[in-house]
């Protein structure tokens, strides 16, 4: 029955974000026709057709036609934030490529500001609803765990604790030789493990959940699929590993094969997509402003010391991956051979050199790297897609040889033009641990959100004269 409801409850919910989405985009229209110039309404009707689509995908996408049952409000919000911000993207992208005549850009951009208020209302409203008819005893599943140790004593705590996911604990099944946990005996024992068929035929049972140690997870696969035939969801709470190291991640293989994923950032395939939109956009300014200013940095370098006008070195991004890095050229063209006579004044304890007064460092080259106008051409990089805008220190092959084993987990991303250490004072820092603590905090944090506010951070850095 449950099952039934939840099927129509998705059908309402899909057509009531079209009815949102119709009612935004009916609203920017009468808020931007206003004062008049626009085209009547049914001339727009054709863009409307082509977010529909795009929007019911990406919701799909991101989980917003799934159970909410344990979804936090703050998991929605999020993601409506990404469903706007790539439907935006692409959708403003096609419209701009295609130009079409009378289109107004402000009519669009009020859309996007009323369709994510309406689906936000509805759904937080729909949500609070759920929650509200759950806390009066109603809408919830009844789940039958497998287990009475630990881990499942865990699992019915946190089910309890959260009555709003609509989720009852209808009793338990003990696992051959196991002794109960002292707070799990608050729930009825139905049987033994080998009964479950009995005792989902003779109790109201919408999913089994098994909490099962590894050692007798080849044991229950017959009672996986007993339940599957029977109709009934399974779900296994994984206790293999303790996994408190790692972010973790269930998903399958070619959709047949199931894997259990480790890895050490969050980064889904929707948020990188996000991040490389803003790099690229980043990239296309920057590389504007390095056409402005090309000549007189050009000049000034020229003019001050013989060499070269850009300075590239092999650098290392994602998993050992090797790429030119691109600079104005700040030093002489000597640097790399008097820097072994140098290595002793090393300031930094660790795999970076670094020295205050380098005197490899040109006149203009001072100028240029306390205003970071040396760096521009690093945004042909992010362009290219070997380095961000945001992200870790991009190293050299010889500071990476020297790493201990902890330090690699900084290039399992992007390098970027700043990061964390740019604007924590990095003049202060003198111990490299401390760069890649700042680093690791980064890929263990990251948001777009945080991204935005480095690169604020990284203008006020600059214009405050607190460059390298």
């Amino acid at each position: 029955m449950l099952k039934e409801q939840a099927r129509l409850f998705n059908k309402i919910s899909i057509f009531s974000d079209l009815v949102m989405l119709v009612a935004a985009f009916v609203f920017a229209y009468y808020v931007q026709n206003s004062t008049g110039g626009l085209h009547p309404l049914r001339y727009y009707s054709w863009i409307l057709m082509m977010i529909l689509p795009v929007w019911y995908v990406l919701m799909t996408r991101f989980g917003l036609y799934d159970s909410m049952r344990i979804y936090p409000i703050e998991k929605v919000l999020t993601s409506l934030i990404n469903v706007h911000l790539i439907g935006g993207i692409c959708t403003t992208s096609i419209l701009f490529l295609f130009e079409p005549q009378g289109f107004s850009r402000a009519l669009f951009g009020y859309f996007l500001l009323f369709s994510f208020t309406l689906l936000s209302v509805e759904k937080i409203t729909s949500k609070l609803f759920l929650n509200y008819i759950r806390n009066k005893g109603y809408n919830f599943r009844n789940i039958l765990v497998v287990g009475t140790n630990q881990k499942a004593q865990d699992f019915t705590s946190l089910v309890e604790h959260h009555s709003k996911w609509g989720l009852k604990v209808a009793g338990l099944l003990k696992l051959e030789n196991e002794e109960p946990s002292f707070s799990i005996k608050n729930y009825k024992i139905l049987g033994q493990l080998d009964e479950l068929v009995d005792v989902c035929k003779q109790n109201t049972i919408d999913e089994v959940v098994f909490c099962v140690p590894k050692e007798v997870v080849s044991d229950v696969e017959e009672h996986l699929k007993d339940m599957v035939e029977m109709g009934i969801t399974v779900r296994m709470v994984l206790d293999f590993y303790d996994v408190s190291w790692s972010r973790r991640e269930l998903s399958f293989f070619h959709g047949e094969i199931p894997i259990l994923t480790f890895c050490c950032h969050s980064f889904n395939a929707g948020q990188l997509l996000l991040k490389r939109c803003l790099d690229v956009a980043g990239a296309l300014v920057g590389l504007t402003l390095l056409a402005v200013l090309f000549p007189f940095i050009a000049l000034a370098i020229k003019v001050d010391s013989k060499g070269p006008l850009f300075f590239n070195q092999v650098r290392v991004r994602e998993y050992g991956r090797v790429f030119k890095c691109w600079k104005f050229r700040s030093m002489y063209v000597d640097a790399e051979e008097r820097k072994k006579d140098l290595l002793h004044l090393n300031e930094m304890n660790g795999a970076i050199f670094k020295i205050k007064d380098d005197p490899r460092i040109t006149r203009v080259g001072r100028f240029i790297r306390k205003t970071s106008l040396d760096e521009l051409p690093q945004f042909w990089n992010v362009l290219k897609g070997e380095m961000s805008l945001v992200g870790t220190r991009p190293p050299t092959p010889d500071e990476v040889s020297s790493y201990k084993k902890w330090h690699h987990k900084r290039i399992c991303i992007k390098p970027g033009i700043t990061g964390l250490w740019q604007i924590s004072g990095r003049n202060q820092i003198q111990d490299f641990d401390e760069v890649v603590r700042l680093d690791l905090k980064y890929i263990d944090q990251w948001s777009l959100w945080l991204d935005v506010k480095i690169l604020f951070k990284t203008l006020q850095v600059v214009f405050s004269n607190n460059g390298s």
